[in-house]
């Protein structure tokens, strides 16, 4: 076959709004949402600890909890992109899928928690290999001119699997049912609606018609093209616009392209950014109770602190969507930034909780602006297709990284200074990530993937 060129992206970037983006974002959201065995962590751990005492307090293997799952995340990411920049985005959506349900499942059955740490391992890897692909895979299929939009709509439907997941946790606490068979349903929930989101991407999923251009598989990416642009032609009932810009040069990139010229630039930056989304979100979620009570608040008043603040979070992500595609990506990037740590340091000292409330909600409020911006949007969006999937990986598993060592210093600084300097910390590394982001970072907004991907 002939290795000419099917001029995809030209033809994607023109294409209006149409019902197909609507279907596209809502089964990449709908996958999003239900691959949950992330947030159902803290209550099924909750039930093992102190219920059917499966695991002890204080004991190495409690600690492993977390870590076990971090860690097959951050392998997850460091092989999973690599593999889907290699058998494309439709391929591995539904392997990572398949192992991150039979994970789910396996966890569901296991006769013993060393069984289940096992399967809580797997389960790591497929959801951090899953959503490289979800998020990086999705920015493929959308025009450069509002991709910010649509990757924020994503977030936003996403990041409701904490809030959902736990109030089917309460619910089923409500229930008759015992302990060792609740934590058990809460695997079994997420399995079935997760078979339901491969069988809707199986159907309604095509191949990524620029990862197969890039592939030299013209022909089938202008076959699938060409059938995207009879599907919106028929739903708008218009013809759609001329294809004006001529064909860009698209080449496959070996992995080692991450690491030189132009995009070792893009990974060290990618890396910093989803670095201080990991850390500062960490940070606030795990370590928001127990500050409060240090500073004097009963356990239910930090918790219900604790929740009220968390609404800042879809909150966030939907004033994200809205203004995503109207600020250059580094401009948002460093006001988010400095706004998390101008606003660290005010949560840091407030004494009243009236003052504490509002400050962690406006706080969750930046920061989950600021997790949309890098997970779902920049960080996906600055590569050349035939890398997309292997250096938003590779970011994702530096910010998985950070995630296993940041603890202990948040645990030092807790201990040795107090609490509040904690939000100090936060603030210091979004100041560093801020600084990095306006010297380094590139301009993506409203750029297609090919003038992105160009870095000769």
């Amino acid at each position: 076959m002939e290795n000419k060129s099917a001029n995809i992206g030209a033809r994607l970037d023109r294409l209006p709004n149409s019902g197909w983006h609507v279907k596209m974002w809502l089964v990449s959201a709908f996958a999003l949402l239900v691959c949950w065995s992330n947030g159902i962590g803290g209550a099924v751990q909750n039930i093992l600890l102190n219920e059917i005492h499966w695991l002890e307090p204080g004991t190495t293997l409690l600690a492993m909890w977390g870590t076990t799952y971090t860690a097959g995340q951050l392998f997850g990411a460091l092989v999973g992109g690599p593999i889907g920049d290699k058998i494309g985005r439709k391929k591995s959506i539904l392997l990572y899928e398949i192992i991150h349900i039979i994970a789910m499942i396996g966890g569901a059955v296991s006769p013993n928690v060393y069984v289940l740490y096992v399967f809580r391992l797997v389960q790591g890897f497929g959801l951090g290999a899953l959503l490289v692909v979800l998020f990086a895979g999705f920015t493929e299929y959308v025009p450069g001119r509002n991709r910010g939009v649509w990757s924020s709509r994503n977030s936003f439907i996403g990041n409701w699997a904490h809030p959902i997941c736990n109030g089917i946790a309460f619910v089923i606490g409500l229930t008759a049912i015992s302990y060792n068979m609740n934590w058990r349903v809460q695997y079994m929930i997420p399995s079935i609606l997760s078979i339901i989101a491969s069988i809707l991407i199986a159907k309604k999923y095509p191949e990524s018609p620029r990862w197969l251009e890039a592939q030299g598989r013209v022909e089938e990416a202008d076959a699938i093209m060409t059938q995207i642009e009879k599907e919106i032609e028929a739903s708008t009932g218009k013809p759609l616009p001329e294809v004006t810009e001529e064909p860009k040069a698209v080449k496959p990139l070996p992995y080692s392209a991450l690491f030189k010229g132009k995009l070792l630039k893009r990974t060290i930056v990618g890396s910093l950014v989803l670095i201080g989304m990991n850390t500062i979100q960490y940070t606030l979620m795990t370590w928001m109770p127990s500050l409060l009570k240090s500073m004097g608040y009963d356990t239910s008043q930090s918790q219900f602190m604790t929740m009220f603040g968390l609404f800042g979070a879809p909150f966030g992500i939907f004033i994200a969507s809205l203004i995503m595609d109207k600020v250059p990506r580094r401009v948002m990037g460093v006001v988010l930034l400095i706004g998390m740590a101008v606003m660290g340091v005010i949560t840091g000292q407030q004494t009243t909780m009236t003052a504490l409330i509002v400050s962690t909600f406006l706080l969750n409020t930046i920061i989950y602006m600021y997790v949309c911006y890098a997970s779902a949007v920049y960080v996906p969006e600055m590569w050349p297709t035939s890398a997309k999937l292997s250096g938003s990986g590779f970011c994702n598993a530096m910010g998985r990284v950070s995630n296993i060592f940041f603890p202990f210093l948040v645990t030092y600084v807790a201990s040795s200074i107090g609490s509040s300097a904690v939000f100090i910390l936060i603030s210091v590394v979004a100041v560093i990530i801020a600084v990095s982001v306006a010297i380094f970072g590139v301009e993506t907004r409203g750029e297609s993937v090919e003038d992105i991907g160009n870095v000769e």
